[in-house]
């Protein structure tokens, strides 16, 4: 199967309530940047929406149950199904991915710690409701 040249074979594809605070959001807290933006007919929703950020792209979308019910924001849902998982390069980015994340009003759920398997590792939920856990390799001594 062929993709696009600089098309991920795989792409995160979030669905939130306030697509436009959500994406305001993961630039001043993820450093992400908008590459692309449609709003809907309503002119209040997003249609769709790409960032880039850590890396990677993702695609982001406001709720649009009239047309996707299968497809709600994780506030909706009652919380989120998965955890995004970011590989970062080194534990002090984890520190302060995570630290800057909760300093823009998301909720630590797993405090940044060392782990057993080797890694820095902690997770937060942003105020849109999805989880995004941050994982570096610690150095071997």
């Amino acid at each position: 199967m062929a993709f696009e040249p600089n098309v991920p074979p795989v792409q995160v594809h979030l669905c939130v309530k306030g697509g436009k605070a959500a994406i305001a959001w993961y630039e001043k807290a993820f450093g992400a940047v908008e590459n692309f933006e449609q709003m809907a007919e309503d002119q209040e929703r997003v249609l769709h929406a790409n960032l880039s950020l850590f890396g990677t792209e993702i695609m982001l979308h406001d709720e649009f149950p009239e047309f996707s019910p299968d497809v709600l924001s994780p506030v909706t849902r009652g919380g989120a199904g998965l955890a995004i998982n970011v590989n970062l390069a080194t534990p002090q980015e984890v520190d302060a991915i995570v630290g800057r994340a909760v300093s823009e009003g998301a909720a630590a759920t797993m405090p940044v710690a060392d782990q057993f398997w080797g890694a820095r590792y902690g997770r937060v939920r942003d105020p849109f409701g999805h989880v995004w856990a941050f994982n570096a390799p610690l150095k071997k001594g």
